[in-house]
């Protein structure tokens, strides 16, 4: 029994939910854009907490990441901006990353209005 507590310590981390992108935006700003993403997630602190989100293209390829540089326990969901340049017609996706699991799977499209 004095293992047990140890070890369902250790789990916390294996079991952690992924942040979830809320809501994605893109503005024209010059000759690029401003993309807004709202995430939530249920940050504990620095030793846990959305720490990051990124533009792709469709094959995955980073063309853009806005850091996130400290947790956000007492505001959720919150809204950060990041401004790119962005070539062609897409598609473009939002993928969101925690100090702990990493990279999400999930996507979210990135839609450019005309």
């Amino acid at each position: 029994m004095r293992f047990l507590i140890p070890l369902l310590a250790l789990a916390g981390p294996a079991l952690a939910e992924p942040p979830v992108i809320e809501a994605v935006e893109a503005v024209p700003d010059g000759d690029g854009w401003r993309v807004s993403v709202t995430l939530s997630h249920p940050d504990t602190g620095w030793d846990h907490y959305a720490d990051g989100w990124r533009i792709e293209d469709d094959a995955g390829h980073d063309l853009g990441t806005r850091v996130l540089h400290h947790p956000h326990v007492n505001e959720q969901p919150f809204t950060r901006s990041l401004r790119l340049a962005l070539e062609g017609d897409g598609p473009f996706h939002v993928r969101a990353r925690c100090s702990v699991d990493g990279w999400s799977e999930t996507r979210v499209p990135l839609v450019l209005p005309d």
